[in-house]
């Protein structure tokens, strides 16, 4: 078994049985961090017409503007500072493991792998969706192909493009890195075009606060499990960013600053192009994952700008899906090398520290559930990522007590009103989540099925492998 690869200090043992020796040209850099935290936790504002869909404009914007600072803001500081903490591959799993024990560092990779399934199958869902804007015989409701056809080239296309990524994947995080460098330009660069349209041809961001207004008084509701789904999805994910802290040059001075980008980017690419967009229009029809942003984008500037955020709305889940399984696929990498998988999925790439098996699995699974459409894995993927994310939050607080000397080149702000605001707020929302789900849980058997099986999957895999764990412990 490799060794850590992070030295211990006077206050902590190693924690870490996974070794990543990369060459610093290998190794991810500031911007390309950024590119990848981008992908990980926005992709641009691709997913969030779901949201206005659903609930309306006016409660829609309340969500948008909200969410940063009661969802994202405290968790990309829990991150920043776990992550300085204990740089290394397999992020929260290594966190709630040495702060609550093995038991619950094993359901947090379990349910956070659950939930990623879904999140992963959403993407080649999402880009099929544009991809009709382009192939209009794609879509179920074009009528050329009969029902079956349809259904059959849809997943034609979203397994090709699980593929494509997998390939590029298995070459390693820096190519990963790269090609989302590429793809978060061409996507700040479609919605900075789509606003410039609104503001030169536009009614004006007069018209779209009325809108808001307008639509609050009259109070409409909606489906509330489903729009917590969408924003929790919209505005997640940046703890994710930590499974491959092991390839990140200089981690600890990294990763603050490059969360710290990505947050602001990602609030303003929200908010903005939905400010443009109900300008144009309104209609829950448009705004949904079947139409979007390209219909949107013509009714402001034109088939042209339509075609640009098609086109970008597929750079956009090619780069989601790529950051993705690049997260996902440290962990089971990470636990095999700990005991609680199967040894061969401890075998990695020493030149690219890619874990190929693991990856490959992910893919495969993902292959199987892009069968479901997107509102469904939205809410697999909200309800496991709030029971994981509820325990990195406790690990967080539990760190801060039992190893307050250890080095961190980031510590959360203000002391422990700090840790206040950065546990409580999360928690608050996660229990919203889970009460809105237990509310609307007739509506959504299947899904709760899937949910139920991961959390016995958890309980029956610590179980059944905590011998064999505790073994290969004692042996390293």
């Amino acid at each position: 078994m490799a060794t850590s690869s992070i030295a211990a200090d006077s206050s902590r043992e190693i924690v870490s049985a996974v070794e990543i020796r990369l060459t610093k040209e290998r190794r991810l850099t500031l911007v390309a961090l950024t590119s990848l935290i981008f992908f990980t936790a926005c992709g641009g504002a691709y997913g969030i017409e779901p949201l206005v869909g659903s609930i309306g404009p006016g409660w829609a914007m309340v969500f948008i503007v909200v969410a940063p600072f009661i969802w994202s803001l405290p968790i990309s500081l829990m991150v920043a500072e776990l992550t300085t903490m204990m740089p290394e591959e397999g992020g929260y799993y290594i966190w709630v493991r040495e702060a609550l024990g093995p038991f619950w560092g094993v359901q947090e990779a379990v349910w956070t792998m659950a939930g990623g399934v879904a999140a992963l199958a959403m993407f080649p869902v999402l880009f099929v969706s544009y991809l009709t804007y382009f192939i209009p015989a794609l879509s179920a409701s074009s009528g050329v192909l009969a029902p079956g056809m349809s259904a059959l080239l849809r997943w034609l296309v979203a397994f090709g493009m699980v593929v494509v990524v997998t390939i590029l994947n298995l070459r390693g995080s820096r190519e990963v890195g790269i090609s989302t460098k590429v793809g978060a330009s061409i996507v700040v660069g479609a919605f900075s075009l789509l606003i410039l349209c609104w503001i030169t041809w536009g009614s004006g961001i007069g018209t779209s606060i009325g809108i808001v207004r307008a639509d609050l008084a009259t109070h409409r509701g909606g489906a509330l499990l489903l729009a917590i789904s969408y924003i929790v999805f919209n505005y997640s994910n940046w703890d994710n960013a930590s499974t491959y802290a092991g390839e990140v040059d200089q981690p600890q001075r990294t990763y603050p600053m490059a969360i710290g980008i990505a947050l602001f980017v990602t609030i303003l690419i929200y908010l903005v192009p939905v400010l443009a967009g109900i300008s144009g229009t309104t209609d829950p029809k448009v705004w949904s994952a079947e139409q979007g942003w390209p219909v949107i984008g013509r009714l402001l500037g034109g088939r042209w700008m339509g075609a640009i955020l098609a086109g970008a709305g597929m750079v956009s889940t090619w780069g989601l899906l790529n950051a993705q399984i690049l997260y996902v696929s440290r962990l089971p990498f990470v636990m095999a090398v700990d005991g609680w998988l199967p040894k061969a999925l401890s075998q990695f790439n020493r030149e690219t520290a890619v874990p190929k098996l693991s990856v490959i699995c992910f893919c495969v699974l993902t292959s199987v559930f892009v069968a479901f459409s997107f509102g469904s894995l939205a809410v697999i993927q909200c309800l496991m990522y709030a029971g994981a994310l509820i325990l990195e939050i406790l690990a967080l607080f539990v760190l801060r007590v039992r190893r307050p000397a250890s080095k961190r080149t980031f510590r959360v702000p203000c002391g422990w009103w700090g840790i206040g605001y950065v546990c409580l707020l999360p928690l608050a929302f996660s229990g919203l989540i889970v009460y809105a789900t237990l509310r609307d849980w007739r509506s959504f058997p299947i899904q709760m099925s899937i949910v139920g099986a991961a959390v016995v999957a958890g309980f029956l895999l610590f179980f059944l492998r905590r011998k064999a764990a505790a073994q290969l412990k004692t042996r390293g």
